[in-house]
């Protein structure tokens, strides 16, 4: 016999479950690779435990996101003709031009970058066309899905959307030096006091600076039109039939949410839609394995050093190997190397390679000192969420920006991987750990992390819901989506100004000379009378 009291608790938790089935959403997921795809999973994990259906669109050539996996989330794959492991060559490759880019000379520079256009020509084209085909968009649309989020790492995310006409937002770091927030997002980036890739300025630039980052804007400008022109738009045009406009499909984005925020990021100005959520992936510290916390505990006084340049560099030379533990071998701390590649010759007893580290564990154990890193913004924000200095060392991409950041901040030493020996990693990692400054500024950028109105986990999921709750955002899009490049920059209204000032100086111009004349007219008649 059940008692009124369970009855009530029944009907309570039947009413409570129906309620959440109605708050619900379907949510559609295009993650990027390696540590995109780690970030968006913390995202996506989120969403679940919010009590919405989430699936995960993802490559059969993928060599990151794990589709055979049971998760708390449904995979659905795209197959593709690409094996996983010509997916990871081509990566290995970018890899390979972007590890050359910050020291190379312009000429090197559009070379490379020609390059890696090159590089990226294959996949897109395969992936977008495989992902939009009759039968996959079929299945996508009997799922009826709320909203889409992706990160621009993966393709035709922005189609899709626009395909589905479903409301999207896009998922983002840094994108061709600013070029497609800026370009298609319509947020000002100003080359005056935004410094961009590969320059390695501050938001406080001289004349000569300032020059340099005007013309690495254009760089990137034109880098980005010859991709979204040669490449983007004709598979867009070979999908749709017609060719779209620049930034079309990606201008609808109803909210951008960018992994960072201005506890390290240069303030700029922002469209409402822009939110900025960087950290959102860092969390307390969970036990460390029974092993790795024995090495650690082994440590006594000295602490340790947490070292990882990520998941994707394995091609180190064995010279630099040799050159990195040598270094590592001469302080007292313990080291713990995530490293998945051949390891150097000698290791010293104080470090221990791993093929893989609880790396935001080990910065939140008390017995942290420093942190070897390359500078990958997930990384970066680890350290600054648990308050470690760090010796910089970064490799491509916008780990120079980051690294640069944290350094003018006063709370990590920057080292060029290339030209590094021994003795400047010692040094590095000596005035990270017994110079009490770098722990101090690091604390300090800490805190400014920590005091925020709302979690930025939690920020990322209320807009995200709020997108679903609303059927899109495009209140919050600027009207400058709507405009021309000569509207945006009132060119129309300064020529019709200037044609405007040009008539009436004509006019005044010829009635002086008009009444000049009259009054030499009136002269001469006079002066005959007389």
């Amino acid at each position: 016999m059940i008692s009124i009291r369970h009855f009530c608790l029944i009907l309570q938790s039947l009413l409570l479950f129906g309620f959440q089935n109605v708050q619900s959403g379907n949510v559609l997921i295009l993650p990027g690779e390696f540590s995109h795809w780690h970030n968006m999973r913390v995202i996506v994990e989120e969403l679940v435990e919010r009590n919405h259906s989430v699936t995960v669109l993802v490559s059969t050539a993928s060599t990151t996101v794990k589709y055979a996996k049971e998760e708390g989330f449904r995979f659905q794959f795209i197959s593709v003709p690409i094996e996983e492991s010509d997916f990871r060559a081509m990566w290995d490759k970018l890899i390979d031009v972007w590890m050359q880019y910050p020291n190379s000379s312009i000429l090197e520079t559009v070379s490379r970058g020609w390059t890696l256009m090159d590089s990226l020509s294959t996949y897109p084209s395969v992936f977008c066309k495989s992902m939009l085909n009759e039968t996959n968009l079929g299945t996508l649309r009997q799922s009826k899905f709320d909203v889409v989020l992706f990160d621009p790492f993966t393709p035709c995310g922005d189609l899709l959307a626009d395909m589905l006409d479903v409301p999207f937002i896009v998922v983002m770091k840094l994108f061709f030096g600013y070029s497609l927030e800026r370009i298609c997002g319509q947020m000002p980036s100003t080359p005056s006091y935004t410094p961009t890739q590969p320059v390695h300025f501050t938001d406080r630039m001289n004349f000569q600076e300032r020059v340099q980052n005007f013309l690495q804007y254009i760089f990137h400008t034109l880098m980005f039109f010859a991709v979204m022109h040669v490449q983007m738009q004709n598979i867009y045009t070979d999908i749709k039939g017609e060719p779209p406009l620049m930034c079309e499909p990606f201008g609808k984005a109803d909210i951008w949410l960018m992994r960072s925020y201005w506890d390290w990021d240069y303030p700029r100005p922002f469209p409402p839609n822009f939110v900025f959520i960087g950290g959102h992936h860092c969390k307390p510290p969970k036990p460390l394995p029974k092993d790795m916390e024995q090495f650690v505990q082994s440590s006594g006084d000295d602490g340790i050093v947490v070292f990882s340049l990520g998941t994707i560099i394995k091609n180190i030379t064995l010279e630099k190997r040799n050159t990195i533990a040598s270094a590592l071998g001469q302080i007292p701390q313990k080291v713990l190397w995530g490293f998945i590649g051949e390891k150097p010759e000698y290791l010293a007893p104080n470090t221990k390679i791993y093929d893989w580290i609880p790396q935001n564990d080990l910065l939140g154990h008390p017995k942290t000192k420093a942190f070897i890193s390359h500078g990958g913004s997930n990384g970066i924000y680890e350290a600054i969420f648990h308050g470690v200095p760090i010796v910089g060392i970064p490799l491509f991409g916008d780990q120079f920006e980051n690294i640069l950041f944290m350094k003018n901040k006063g709370a990590a030493v920057m080292l060029d991987f290339f030209e590094m020996d021994t003795k400047d990693m010692v040094e590095a990692l000596r005035s990270v750990i017994n110079d009490p400054s770098y722990k101090k500024n690091m604390m300090r950028i800490s805190e400014l992390h920590h005091d925020q109105p709302t979690k930025p986990l939690d920020r990322a999921s209320f807009w995200i819901e709020f997108v679903m709750r609303n059927k899109g955002a495009k209140h919050l899009r600027v009207q400058a989506h709507n405009l021309s490049w000569f509207q945006y920059y009132c060119l129309d209204v300064a020529v019709f100004l200037l044609a405007v000032v040009g008539l009436f100086i004509f006019i005044m111009v010829k009635t002086c000379c008009f009444c000049m004349r009259k009054c030499c007219w009136r002269n001469r008649r006079k002066n005959k009378k007389e």
